[in-house]
């Protein structure tokens, strides 16, 4: 009903102005200035604009606002408190929470918008710190005025933007770099004086979902990363990950005396041979053809060479998860075409274990029970009957199995941690046979105190990753502590493969252009070994964390093009590929995402190198660069701005001359020969992959 009044008005204001004009002269020419007065009456209770209104931001539809947490609240602060800035109580005024976009259909009817903007002081918290935000105004794809980064106590700062001819307005309130905590972002006294017309807010663009990467046809085709390390003495198990239609037989040359290959399902298993490098050609052939591709396993003391690849639960099912979803999952790993292109890994995450008791996460009482045995061994809860018979699972199909606890004497949810039972429980893991552990630091800081110094913060991964590297398995090491202390400088040195370099994305999807942007700077840190993790793969179907409450899977919040984004990134940072989110709900779009063998041989390459990153001139604007074992470069060009954008890479940014073959990695698509430069147009929030190789 609202939207067809508007219309009506729409319509009506149209012809006011003109209209308006002619009775002006008409009745004071020919009527009394009675029926003057009556007719602009008539008019005021319309509500036509006349020429030079003010409209509040506040009175418009504030519902469109997109924002990072919560909702958009009108003369209010996001948490619904007083609007406040360094001490300046507004009455009027529009309160969010950065990352936020506000945008506005003016058809270039504006004059100009006044504002004030800040930082909430009800973003500050008992220490005294607070949020800080980066104010902007863009028209039409351009910036038009750009604040300095402020905190909580900051005097509000005075916008003034010309919009003569200014199509489309927003405005952003974007984290001052550190984070998006307590970023309560307010616009206050913020007025659009137009021309004619009423200005409306409305939601971003809508995109259709459309595929990009080609089906695989029938001819096998190897994929996966080329290089694998094991330790020696420890049980092998490896799944060819290829492409094509069945049946389809196996072979490896070179294979080590102790590992065998089944020629059927292309898995190899045995035991790790003693320490050194392997060279071994791997060939797939089925009715349509054969291939043929190099493959070094190498023995030593090192794991997790290129970045892991799989499967966690937690986005999806939170608090839910049974067995049975976890059988399920590795099924669907396998009919899917997710283990033909690489990923290997099918991880539980919180939640398999009792619970001492309920509590605010853990509200299930069927997950309630003695947390240990009379032994001390860890007890899982009644949906988990046997630990051990599902990795089994797992295993059978050439996958592995992955397990999650706390250092903590609970988890995140309160289930039973391994505090004082790290020894126990990783000889307890290695028997049941899995082959990755995230240790997730949640209730350790009542053990380690609310500011741990380093050597606290590294103790109890120190602790865990050395008894797990003392088991005759190869289990890979996730620490998940959200980035503390640098971990990234020291993850290595307590037996990790991966770190969590900042909190959980479920909260932060809207920033993850800013997220990789972060991420590449810790390059340096990131490399064969070990891995920078900015947190999983939520694309699909994905759950949420509302407060306390764990919502049910529903298509994720990101645009089509900000789901390739995300892909893109984290291949070329390169990050651990692990999809969160509905493996059962699953569609043609996203599994053409998580599934694309060129953008995954980026993520997988053997040089292990981190994407450099190179700033353009337009500010939302930037190149991310990764240098590729076969001297070709993998190059991102990414657009974090509200509007499409020509985004150029040029020879001299990317280090090399003459002539290069680019291809497009999303289509599997050569795109022709270019001397000094390529471009091409990237939406909003998009990342474009190419392929650069030098011609001879």
């Amino acid at each position: 009903m609202k939207t067809d009044k508007i219309i009506e008005i729409e319509f009506v204001r149209r012809m006011s102005f003109r209209v308006i004009r002619t009775l002006f002269f008409w009745i004071n020419n020919r009527v009394s200035m009675i029926r003057y007065i009556w007719l602009m009456t008539v008019l005021a209770v319309l509500n036509l604009p006349v020429r030079g209104e003010s409209v509040a931001l506040s009175s418009l539809d504030l519902t469109q606002i997109s924002q990072g947490w919560g909702q958009a609240k009108k003369n209010l602060s996001c948490t619904g408190g007083k609007l406040l800035i360094a001490g300046e109580e507004f009455e009027d005024g529009v309160g969010t929470h950065a990352y936020s976009v506000i945008r506005i259909d003016l058809d270039g009817r504006a004059d100009r918008f006044r504002a004030r903007c800040g930082v909430d002081d009800g973003s500050k918290n008992p220490q005294g710190k607070g949020g800080t935000v980066a104010f902007r105004v863009i028209g039409d794809g351009r910036t038009l005025w750009k604040g300095s980064v402020m905190s909580v106590g900051d005097r509000a700062q005075h916008v003034d933007v010309d919009l003569k001819e200014i199509r489309q307005l927003l405005l952003i309130a974007s984290d001052g770099g550190d984070g998006l905590n307590s970023d309560h972002a307010n616009w206050v006294e913020a007025r659009l004086e137009m021309a004619s017309g009423l200005p409306r807010m409305v939601p971003p663009p809508q995109e259709q979902a459309i595929r990009l990467t080609p089906k695989p046809g029938p001819e096998p085709r190897i994929n996966g990363p080329k290089i694998y390390g094991a330790r020696p003495g420890n049980p092998f198990l490896y799944r060819v990950p290829c492409t094509g239609s069945h049946p389809m037989t196996f072979v490896a040359n070179g294979l080590p005396v102790s590992l065998r290959l089944d020629p059927d399902s292309g898995i190899i298993t045995g035991t790790t041979p003693a320490g050194g490098e392997y060279d071994v050609i791997l060939t797939a052939k089925n009715n349509a053809g054969q291939t043929q591709r190099a493959f070094k396993i190498v023995a030593g003391d090192t794991l997790a060479l290129t970045p892991p690849m799989g499967y966690n639960h937690w986005y999806a099912h939170f608090n839910r998860i049974k067995d049975a979803m976890m059988r399920q999952a590795a099924d669907i790993m396998i009919s899917s075409g997710m283990a033909d292109v690489g990923y290997q890994f099918v991880n539980v995450d919180d939640c398999w274990m009792n619970a001492a008791g309920v509590s605010r996460y853990m509200t299930d009482e069927t997950r309630v029970g003695p947390t240990r045995d009379e032994n001390g061994n860890i007890v899982p809860n009644r949906h988990f009957p046997d630990m051990k018979g599902l990795a089994d699972y797992i295993h059978a199909k050439g996958l592995k199995a992955g397990l999650y606890t706390s250092p903590g004497v609970s988890t995140c949810t309160g289930c039973a941690g391994s505090y004082g039972h790290e020894v126990q429980d990783a000889q307890q893991f290695a028997r049941w046979g899995f082959d990755f552990l995230k240790y997730d630091w949640c209730s350790y800081s009542r053990v380690a105190g609310r500011d741990p110094d380093l050597d606290a913060m590294m103790t109890p991964y120190r602790l865990m990753g050395e008894e797990l590297k003392k088991q005759k398995r190869d289990i890979v090491l996730n620490l998940c502590q959200y980035g503390m202390g640098e971990v990234w400088k020291w993850g290595r040195m307590v037996e990790g493969h991966s770190w969590r370099t900042s909190g959980d994305l479920g909260f932060e999807l809207n920033r993850i252009l800013d997220i990789a942007l972060k991420n590449a700077a810790l390059g340096p840190w990131n490399g064969p070994g070990g891995w920078n993790d900015p947190d999983y793969l939520q694309i699909g179907w994905i759950g949420a964390q509302q407060g306390q409450t764990f919502q049910p899977p529903h298509p994720c919040p990101l645009t089509p093009a900000e789901q390739y984004s995300f892909m893109s990134l984290w291949c070329l940072l390169p990050a651990p590929l692990f999809y969160s989110g509905d493996m059962t709900r699953l569609d043609d779009f996203t599994i053409g995402i998580l599934c694309n063998p060129e953008m995954i041989e980026v993520n997988q390459d053997a040089l292990g190198k981190a994407a450099r990153v190179v700033r353009l001139e337009e500010e939302d604007t930037f190149l991310m660069i990764k240098e590729l074992e076969d001297g070709s470069q993998a190059v991102g060009l990414c657009n974090r701005g509200e509007c499409e954008f020509q985004v150029t890479a040029t020879w001299s940014q990317l280090s090399i001359t003459g002539r290069q073959s680019v291809r497009d990695l999303w289509r599997q698509q050569d795109l022709g020969v270019f001397t000094k430069a390529f471009s091409t147009i990237v939406p909003r929030h998009g990342v474009a992959v190419m392929k650069i190789t030098p011609l001879q």
